[in-house]
C-alpha cells in the first residue's frame, strides 16, 4: 500500500528532493498535498510531476494569481494557514514531512501530531523552539519523529539496535561553511552573495547563511538534545570539511560508528520514508579515492559566536531557544537585505539572549507569545546606529 505524503515547503531544496526520491519509488509513495510559499512557477511544474489531490500557497497574492491561471480538474488548492490546517485535520495523508523554513513550520507540526501522523522533520525551529512540547505530544500520541537533516539522519542509523544506556556522546559534523579559513577582521565585510555561496550543500537562503555564522550547527546541538535523550555535555561539534562524515557516535567502550555518504539529501529523505527498509536510490556513489582524505578540527566558537549561544540557550533552557531563534530569524533576513553586517547576526541574537526574561511553556500559544516579542526586540535593536551596515 502506497504511503501518501503531505510535503509542507514543496518548492524548497528538501521539497524537491523529495518529489525526486516519490518519482524514483512510484509503488510505494504519493505525495497528496503541495504546500509552498510563493513559488507558483515551480509549483505547477510539481504539479505535473505528482499529480496531488490539494495544493496550498502561503503568499495571498501568489495564491490569488495562480488560482485565477491554474486550472485542472479534481485539483483542490487552497490559500495559508487556513489551508494547510483544514488538509491537515482531514487526515487525508500517511506521513507529514516538513521542510518548511524557520518558526513558521512548528504550528503545522503540532496539528499533524494531534493527527497521531508521524512526522518526518526537516524543519529545525519546531524542535529548536518548542522540543519539550513537541516530544511530550508526539510519544503521547505514539508519533514517531523521522529526522531529514543529514547530521541527525546519520545519528539515527548509527543507533539502530543500540542501547541508549551505552552511548557516551554524539559527534555532529560540521563543514565550517564558506568563511571557515577567514579571520574575524574579514567576516565584518562578508557580503550576502558570498555567504550564499556554500561549499558542499545546496540549501534555501536563509539555511546557507546559518551554514556560514554555524548557527545551522547549533540548531542541530539542539535538536539532538530533544531527538536522542541526552544531556547537553554528551553532544559535540567537529568541523569535517569535506562532509562525507554526516555524524558519528561514540559508545562507553570508546568504539565509535560513523555514518558516510556523498552530501546529498535524497539519501536521509529516502531513508526517513522508508525505515526501517532500504531501497535502491539513483544517486552518485561515494568514490573514496577520489575522496581521498577526510579532515577535522574543533570549531571555532570565539570566530563563530552564534554556537556557543546555542549551547548557552540550550543549557539554560525554558523559552531561552525560542528566544535565540527568533532573533536569529531577524538577524538573517536584516543581513540578507544588506541592513546589518555578517557579525552583527550573533551580536543581537546575543543582545536578546541578555535581555530575555525566561518562562516555564506549556503549550503553542506560550511559544508564539515568545516569539513575537522577541522579533519585535530584534527588529527595535537593527533599528538602532551601532547595528546598521
Amino acid at each position: 500500500m502506497k504511503k501518501k505524503i503531505f510535503l509542507l515547503g514543496s518548492t524548497g531544496s528538501i521539497g524537491q528532493s523529495t518529489i525526486d526520491v516519490v518519482r524514483q519509488h512510484t509503488d510505494r509513495f504519493e505525495v497528496g498535498t503541495l504546500v509552498t510559499n510563493r513559488n507558483v512557477d515551480l509549483l505547477a511544474k510539481q504539479i505535473d510531476q505528482v499529480n496531488p489531490e490539494y495544493v496550498v500557497i502561503y503568499d495571498p497574492e501568489a495564491c490569488e494569481k495562480f488560482t485565477g491561471i491554474f486550472d485542472r480538474p479534481g485539483l483542490k488548492i487552497l490559500q495559508g494557514r487556513e489551508g494547510i490546517l483544514e488538509i491537515l485535520q482531514s487526515r487525508s495523508y500517511d506521513i507529514f514531512l516538513n521542510a518548511f523554513v524557520g518558526f513558521a513550520g512548528l504550528e503545522p507540526t503540532i496539528r499533524a501530531i494531534e493527527q497521531g501522523v508521524d512526522i518526518a522533520i526537516a524543519n529545525k525551529e519546531t524542535l529548536v523552539v518548542a522540543g519539550q512540547l513537541v516530544v511530550e505530544m508526539a510519544q503521547k500520541k505514539g508519533v514517531r519523529l523521522l529526522p531529514i537533516d543529514s547530521e541527525h539522519s546519520a545519528i539515527w542509523q548509527c543507533l539502530v539496535g543500540e542501547d541508549q544506556k551505552n552511548i557516551k556522546r554524539l559527534i555532529i559534523t560540521a563543514s565550517g561553511g564558506p568563511f571557515r579559513t577567514r579571520n574575524q577582521a574579514e567576516l565584518a565585510h562578508v557580503t550576502p552573495a558570498e555567504a550564499l555561496k556554500h561549499p558542499n550543500w545546496d540549501m534555501g537562503a536563509k539555511i546557507t547563511i546559518d551554514s556560514a555564522t554555524l548557527m545551522n550547527k547549533g540548531l542541530e546541538v539542539i535538536e539532538a538534545f530533544w531527538l536522542y535523550g541526552l544531556p547537553i555535555e554528551k553532544i559535540n561539534v567537529l568541523v569535517h570539511p569535506q562532509s562525507i562524515i554526516h555524524s558519528m557516535v561514540e559508545f562507553i567502550d570508546h568504539s565509535v560508528k560513523a555514518q558516510l555518504g556523498i552530501p546529498d539529501m535524497r539519501i536521509p529523505i529516502q531513508y526517513a520514508l522508508t525505515y526501517p527498509e532500504r531501497l535502491p536510490l539513483n544517486v552518485p556513489q561515494a568514490d573514496f579515492l577520489k575522496i581521498n582524505r577526510l579532515d577535522f578540527e574543533p570549531p571555532d566558537m570565539e570566530k563563530f559566536p552564534c554556537l556557543r549561544l546555542a549551547f548557552e540557550a540550550i543549557g539554560e533552557g525554558k523559552t531561552y531557544p525560542a528566544a535565540m531563534n527568533a532573533a536569529n530569524e531577524i538577524a538573517v533576513e536584516a543581513f540578507l537585505n544588506n541592513l546589518i553586517k555578517f557579525n552583527a547576526i550573533p551580536e543581537i541574537i546575543e543582545e536578546i539572549l541578555t535581555k530575555h526574561s525566561p518562562s516555564v511553556p506549556d503549550k503553542l500559544d506560550d511559544y508564539l507569545a515568545v516569539d513575537a516579542a522577541s522579533r519585535q526586540q530584534a527588529k527595535d535593536l537593527i533599528n538602532l546606529k551601532q547595528f546598521k551596515r
